[in-house]
């Protein structure tokens, strides 16, 4: 197919940049649309704090007709590669049709970008960072992806892997259903708790009172907790409020869990509810004017929540606190007849998270990949 690849530049292009998955999805049942506000402020170079130490340039495929028919970005993060001392770029919002001649035109265009920078190595697809919606679905397409996590073809991964990328590193999703959890590792997990209290270390939840500086505590932890694990950044300020604040609109208190030793945080979980069972069913992701009102009044009801955030400080390790955090999702998942949790995403080196999912009789139930290319 004759096709013809360009550099989003207008407001137009950037507008089919974002619609192309939803004509590209539309018959596909398990498909959920980006709401369209986050996805807008993301791309924005002047809302998005990301475009304050990086840079990034979108793509878009047309064929003959002018028809979009693939789109891909192009990622340079120097805090990626300051904090790995690594000298990598990344590829992300890759979409395209089941034409492998337009994949590997994008893919070109993506390489192009990056060697142009001075890097030697490709990883992707991130949107935008690590921290961001990372990952290419490998297994597990017969169901609707949870809340901020991606979703595509499975053709996606033979074009990638034709192209010459191979896998980097998985990211498995844990489905843990609230009934058939194994009750035996949930009365451990009590017997847990009631030692780490003679410890004095206490594990409760946040409340509105508390919440704005549970924010700021949780901050500390988060970088600490997860600065030796693969692939994480430290995020700025200015990322880190931006993340704190989206979150903010979706939190439900019930599911943010704080451990302290003598009122010192050493440990958090976050879980949101899927709203993905609401937003599945909104055109192009658009809110206004009424699916608002669906996503504000519904969210509480939603069947299932995604832990997505958990983290302990290093030193309080092996002492049973993961375990908690997830045993004490379970019983307020059957506290609030919620069917099921999801803990993602789990790296798969991360052998004490994947160990505390499955002793819950958690499922492997997904795996995203993160590819790499030598250039």
């Amino acid at each position: 197919m004759s096709v013809n690849i360009s550099k989003v530049e207008s407001k137009k292009d950037k507008k089919h940049f974002i619609n192309f998955p939803h004509e590209l999805y539309k018959s596909d049942p398990n498909y959920v649309p980006e709401l369209y506000l986050n996805i807008t402020e993301v791309l924005s170079k002047k809302k998005n704090p990301f475009f304050k130490h990086s840079e990034a340039d979108l793509f878009i495929a047309t064929d003959a007709q002018g028809t979009v028919v693939g789109r891909i970005a192009a990622i340079l993060d120097n805090n990626y590669n300051e904090h790995h001392e690594s000298n990598v770029g990344f590829f992300g919002f890759f979409d395209v049709i089941e034409d492998y001649s337009i994949a590997s035109a994008l893919l070109d265009k993506a390489m192009d970008w990056v060697r142009a920078k001075g890097v030697d190595r490709v990883l992707g697809p991130t949107n935008f960072t690590t921290n961001d919606t990372a990952g290419m679905l490998v297994d597990g397409y017969d169901s609707p992806p949870t809340i901020m996590m991606t979703y595509n073809k499975p053709y996606y991964n033979d074009f990638v892997s034709r192209y010459g990328f191979s896998k980097e590193m998985d990211l498995f999703a844990y489905y843990i259903p609230t009934q058939g959890v194994n009750e035996k590792s949930l009365r451990l997990a009590n017997m847990l708790q009631e030692r780490l209290l003679r410890k004095g270390i206490t594990i409760r939840t946040s409340t509105k009172k508390s919440k704005k500086s549970d924010i700021i505590k949780i901050k500390d932890v988060y970088l600490k907790a997860w600065e030796k694990n693969w692939g994480f950044v430290p995020p700025t300020e200015g990322e880190y409020n931006h993340l704190a604040e989206g979150l903010n609109l979706l939190l439900d208190l019930r599911y943010v869990y704080l451990a302290e030793d003598n009122g010192k945080l050493i440990g958090f979980g976050v879980a949101l509810p899927d709203i993905n069972e609401i937003t599945k069913d909104f055109k192009k992701g658009k809110l206004l004017p009424f699916n608002i009102i669906k996503l504000l009044t519904r969210k509480s009801k939603v069947s299932l929540i995604r832990i997505i955030l958990l983290g302990v400080l290093e030193d309080y390790r092996k002492l049973g606190i993961e375990a908690v955090f997830f045993a004490n999702y379970i019983k307020a998942a059957k506290k609030n007849n919620l069917k099921a949790g999801e803990a993602s995403w789990i790296l798969e080196s991360n052998t004490m998270m994947v160990q505390a999912a499955e002793k819950l009789n958690g499922q492997r139930y997904k795996t995203y990949r993160i590819y790499g290319k030598t250039l």
